[in-house]
């Protein structure tokens, strides 16, 4: 009996403590924390990359509201630029985005004409009063007009050059 209590008191012994390093516990606070960093990035990433698209979003229906003013104007308000101008003083819609950051471009144009000239109106990004940078003398006589509006950003994500556009033609007829 004394031999066998000899022996399970040296096997004892001979086994390593049951127990976690110092490195070991290391290495698994590393691993954890690099896996919750890569998370968070991530997540960060996804809100601007929503943070983009809220902004395209915003751009796109302000091109939109810009049209639907202009196709609303009497056609002789439409072609005096000066009350296109006034029009523009503020934002096509209540976005936050539209009232800080595009550059917004209204050209209008005799159609169909020969000539390449227009009148262009521009409220730069964040501006509180347009300007007019040219006029075309044709669009008092005129019947049809082109209207182009453009939106154009430097985009947060990434800092590129974004712009949206869109033209439609208005006629000198009565409304309905």
């Amino acid at each position: 009996m004394r031999i066998n209590s000899y022996r399970v008191g040296l096997e004892r012994l001979r086994k390593p403590l049951a127990g976690v390093t110092l490195v070991e516990t290391m290495m698994a606070v590393a691993l954890v924390a690099v896996f919750f960093v890569s998370i968070f990035e991530v997540n960060g990433l996804c809100l601007r990359y929503i943070t983009s698209s809220k902004n395209n979003v915003a751009v796109l229906q302000g091109v939109q509201d810009r049209l639907e003013q202009l196709r609303n104007l009497s056609f002789a308000n439409l072609t005096s630029a000066s009350y296109v101008q006034s029009l523009m003083a503020t934002p096509a819609n209540g976005s936050e985005f539209l009232a800080r950051s595009p550059t917004e471009v209204v050209t209008l144009s005799a159609y169909p004409t020969a000539n390449a000239s227009n009148t262009q109106i521009t409220l730069s990004a964040g501006g509180s009063s347009a300007t007019i940078n040219s006029t075309d003398s044709n669009l008092a006589t005129a019947k049809l007009v082109k209207v182009n509006v453009t939106y154009s950003w430097t985009e947060a994500l990434g800092g590129r050059s974004r712009s949206e556009q869109s033209e439609t033609i208005i006629s000198a007829g009565t409304k309905k």
